[in-house]
């Protein structure tokens, strides 16, 4: 018998590009590293707010240098993300508290399909991102509306809570429970010393097990 997975909370909005990197590299390694990953979906605004912080895209020399670094991570974590056109208008006026409650009654309803669905909400408006997740129109449409329910408001005003006592301060944030202590970490950059606390080798972004199954 071999040592028991230390378990690993990835706290995350779709709003949030840095999420999106920081989900799909603990994604891969989390059938290569000895790892119980649980997926969080938070609500970023509640964070920002609690910790009196302030969007990164809103301070232009941030949103400069934010637009930059996502062409380069693009390339460099493999993964398609670029910025809408809309950003703005998607970030000050839509936001992310109807598609986070969506994937809170996802892990309530449905957890296996988390994943999936996270994924596409990042790729495709979330109406598409169940259908193409492998969701019935049936079940999106139940999710929907329980995405109204005081039980599925609750428990993601709970996780964002959860976040914010763990120190967050935007997303995402990894929190790592090893050998009784727990570590915080944010951002999507920090896995080589997540590695390092784990005791795991780090192979960078696309570990080569991965691309072998590819």
């Amino acid at each position: 018998m071999g040592p028991v997975p230390r378990t690993l909370e990835l706290f995350y909005d779709v709003l949030s590009p840095y999420s999106w990197l920081g989900f799909e590299i603990l994604c891969r390694y989390q059938n290569i590293w000895n790892i119980n990953l649980q997926l969080r979906p938070s609500f970023l605004g509640g964070i920002i707010k609690d910790s009196e912080n302030k969007p990164p895209a809103l301070v232009p020399r941030k949103g400069q240098y934010m637009a930059n670094d996502i062409k380069l991570l693009r390339q460099h974590v493999q993964v398609p993300i670029q910025f809408p056109k809309d950003f703005f208008s998607v970030v000050l006026e839509k936001g992310s508290l109807s598609a986070m409650r969506f994937l809170t009654a996802v892990n309530l309803e449905h957890p296996e399909m988390l994943q999936n669905v996270s994924r596409e909400l990042w790729m495709r408006i979330w109406s598409r991102a169940a259908e193409k997740a492998g969701m019935s129109a049936e079940q999106a449409q139940g999710l929907l509306e329980k995405s109204s329910t005081s039980k599925v408001k609750n428990q993601l005003k709970e996780t964002t809570e959860a976040a914010c006592r763990y120190g967050a301060f935007g997303l995402p944030i990894t929190v790592a429970h090893v050998d009784g202590q727990t570590h915080m970490m944010f951002g999507s950059d920090r896995m080589e010393l997540l590695a390092y606390l784990l005791g795991e080798k780090w192979m960078g972004p696309v570990p080569q097990a991965v691309n072998a199954r590819l």
